[in-house]
């Protein structure tokens, strides 16, 4: 089984683009996985703000937990990117 680094490098060498929606789905749980609860102030800028509610979306999350839920994402994905 790959570990979530692993995981992470697969994502990052997707051969098609990534949609806008999808990729937020997976930057949300890997900054909570990453860093924690989101601990930045809200962003002006509209791209910004939406990675940073995709990522305040996963308060609370334990980093093991947001682990999960990105290899879960990367499984429902990865038929669709590769």
């Amino acid at each position: 089984m790959l570990t979530f680094e692993e995981i992470v490098e697969k994502a990052k060498n997707f051969t098609k683009t990534v949609s806008k929606e999808d990729f937020l789905e997976f930057y949300g749980y890997y900054k909570q996985a990453t860093v924690g609860d989101c601990n930045i102030e809200v962003p002006t800028d509209a791209e910004k703000k939406a990675r940073y509610d995709a990522w305040k979306s996963k308060a609370g999350l334990t980093a093991e937990d947001a682990k999960k839920h990105y290899i879960e994402v990367y499984k429902k994905y990865a038929a669709k990117y590769q």
